[in-house]
């Protein structure tokens, strides 16, 4: 029993057992960066960067500046990469904070030149290309792109990178056509004497369904740091990485009542009861993170077996049948992600249920749920 309404407890030992089964999984001679943007997928960005950099991590990856400096803040002095913020009011920040910017464009290479300039420093960077995604990253050719980091007399291009749109589908040709464009790319730009030390393709998915030849010297992993690899689809490789959770979820029990046969519980009368029941409110709802499609769906588990969701999800409280469980009581917690025994529910599982991806299961957890450490 824990003293909250609803908390996560994260385990620092599987986070970093995660990151260690990537590196085995990729040799020595790839860079793992892990990818703890959006609050490290709401596992707690600080102190999963404080895990990955006791265990050797050299890089990290972020989402935007605010993200790096609040691990700067926290006391992390590995390399930390911002992989999708070039905004005019963060650069100052960026820059002051240590943090390596991913530029998508040309025009902001040159920016970039220019406030190195005024810095009077020289200012290691990684270029973004679109290969196919159709999202950030510069769609300019070789000899233009080459034209212009050779001309940015203030930066250091460090790494060249892309990123996949469809990496677990291997019904189509469309990565195998991502890794050819960069891949000519990258021979144009040698050819031109642009070579960066860093190369980097690939996210969770090509790593643990081994395209190795997307790997190169640096991987980006995300979703597998917190323990979790996409299917694929078509006719992918074995999966050749193992990794597990890092987070349980769960929720205190507020109320416990029963009720009669016919009796309608929940916003709009959703369920109605086929014959007595007894029923648990849940003190987490949709304002914690979850999903208001569970409704009459999605099913917890209490005391190491299922107990299903009736009614509709509401803001703070959720209804749970617990008339298999009688000994149910106030204050007793319940899994909403997780294991008891034999029994689990895992962010794809919900996912499945709510018509979404485990990605949004993971980062819908709000912050108001308390993160424990363990």
């Amino acid at each position: 029993m824990m003293p909250y309404r609803s908390w996560v407890e994260v385990s620092r030992a599987q986070i970093g057992a995660n990151f260690e089964a990537i590196r085995q999984t990729v040799g020595a001679n790839v860079e793992v960066m892990p990818v703890v943007k959006a609050d490290a997928y709401r596992h707690g960005a600080v102190e999963v960067s404080r895990v990955l950099e006791e265990r050797g991590a050299r890089w990290l990856a972020v989402s935007n500046t605010d993200e790096g400096v609040a691990l700067r803040d926290a006391g992390i002095r590995t390399r930390i990469l911002v992989m999708a913020d070039f905004l005019p009011f963060t650069r100052e920040a960026l820059l002051s904070y240590n943090l390596t910017p991913v530029i998508h464009s040309l025009a902001d290479l040159a920016e970039l030149d220019r406030l190195a300039g005024q810095r009077n420093q020289r200012v290691p960077f990684h270029l973004k290309i679109d290969t196919g995604m159709g999202r950030l990253g510069t769609r300019a050719s070789a000899g233009e792109i080459a034209q212009a980091i050779l001309a940015a007399s203030h930066l250091e291009l460090e790494g060249l990178m892309t990123h996949f749109a469809s990496a677990g589908n291997y019904q189509n040709s469309q990565t195998d056509d991502q890794v050819a464009l960069f891949e000519k790319t990258a021979d144009n730009l040698a050819a031109a004497g642009v070579r960066p030390p860093l190369l980097h393709l690939s996210s969770t998915i090509p790593i643990a369904y081994h395209r190795e030849r997307a790997w190169r010297g640096m991987v980006r992993p995300g979703h597998a740091i917190y323990g979790y690899v996409s299917p694929a689809r078509g006719h992918a490789p074995a999966q050749n990485l193992a990794v597990k959770p890092a987070l349980t979820w769960r929720a205190t029990v507020l109320s416990v009542k029963d009720l009669p046969t016919g009796a309608l519980i929940g916003y709009g009368g959703m369920f109605r009861a086929p014959q007595p029941i007894r029923i648990a409110i849940l003190a987490a709802g949709y304002a914690d993170g979850i999903p208001h499609r569970l409704s009459n769906r999605g099913s917890v588990i209490l005391n190491g077996k299922l107990a299903p969701m009736i009614g509709a999800v509401s803001m703070d409280l959720t209804s749970v049948n617990v008339t298999a469980s009688p000994e149910v009581k106030v204050g007793d917690a319940v899994t909403l992600l997780g294991s008891e025994g034999n029994v689990s529910i895992d962010a794809q599982e919900i996912a499945k249920l709510a018509g979404t991806i485990s990605y949004s299961v993971l980062c819908g957890i709000h912050a108001r749920v308390k993160r424990i450490y363990i």
